[in-house]
């Protein structure tokens, strides 16, 4: 680096070749005005930090690209376009915080469940006797299989089966009690 000389374009040249010193000596001239002049356009601090880092870690990036013997000009040129990036982000980030998010669509399992639950199926379901309407719950609405259901419900398997034997047929009278034989059954979901 000494050899070069200490005007901007020797520097430059030495951050081409990988010279950290030299990079160092350069930020040592030009960050004081660089954050000056950024500092004057955009009134928080961090990002003006933020944008002088960036504009450096540029100047490491492309030093060799670089033409002429003053580097000031160049260095405002990729300090304002970091500056403009650096605002449309944060107004960017801005605008995507105010908007609503979307309500997420209902899944089908939603829909089928609302439909139990809503629906004709639901109302027959409250026709019949709670402990069996709880075993249906959990081999047909919860999926559970035959063991898993007696544990939640603490009652034997064969139990188990015998209920739901016995929900299904009531169940099914209650929903033909509910619904003409030409209409669906369940409800609008």
């Amino acid at each position: 680096m000494r050899g070069d000389g200490d005007d901007d374009a020797a520097l430059l040249r030495n951050v081409a070749r990988g010279d950290s010193a030299a990079l160092a000596a350069l930020y040592d001239r030009h960050a004081g005005w660089l954050h000056a002049r950024l500092a004057r356009r955009c009134a928080d601090p961090e990002t003006v930090r933020e944008v002088l880092q960036d504009t450096f870690v540029a100047v490491w990036r492309s030093a060799g690209s670089h033409r002429g013997k003053e580097a000031g000009g160049w260095l405002w040129v990729i300090a304002a376009r970091r500056l403009v990036d650096a605002q449309r982000a944060q107004a960017r980030t801005e605008r995507v915080a105010l908007e609503p998010a979307p309500a997420p669509a209902p899944s089908a399992e939603d829909r089928v469940l609302a439909g139990l639950e809503y629906g004709d199926v639901g109302a027959a379901l409250d026709r019949i006797s709670p402990e069996l309407r709880e075993v249906l719950r959990a081999t047909v609405i919860d999926g559970l299989t035959t063991r898993e259901a007696a544990g939640l419900l603490g009652i034997p398997e064969g139990t188990v089966k015998t209920r739901a034997l016995r929900a299904r047929r009531e169940l099914r009278a209650a929903l033909a009690q509910l619904t003409p034989d030409n209409e669906p059954l369940g409800g609008t979901a």
